[in-house]
């Protein structure tokens, strides 16, 4: 997934370069503010708990990996939906 903080608004779809998935947020990313955010954002766009969304790696950097504790299916065909909006 491809993060850009500072966003106007949050919003999550699109793609960035190989099918990685665009989450924009409006927090900077100061002190966690922004992964916080993209967690809530994931969280919503996938329709599950902010405790079901976990930062694997990219803490500190704009490209992410998440863990999402959901039924994988679903998820594929709810990625799929979002990177083609």
């Amino acid at each position: 997934m491809r993060v850009r903080p500072g966003a106007s608004r949050t919003a999550v779809g699109g793609s960035y370069g190989e099918g990685q998935l665009v989450v924009a947020v409006g927090k900077p990313p100061v002190d966690g503010a922004a992964n916080a955010a993209v967690i809530e954002a994931v969280a919503d766009a996938f329709g599950l708990r902010r405790s079901d969304v976990r930062l694997i790696s990219g803490q500190t950097g704009r490209s992410k990996v998440l863990e999402l504790a959901a039924d994988p299916e679903i998820l594929a065909v709810r990625l799929v939906e979002l990177i083609n909006k």
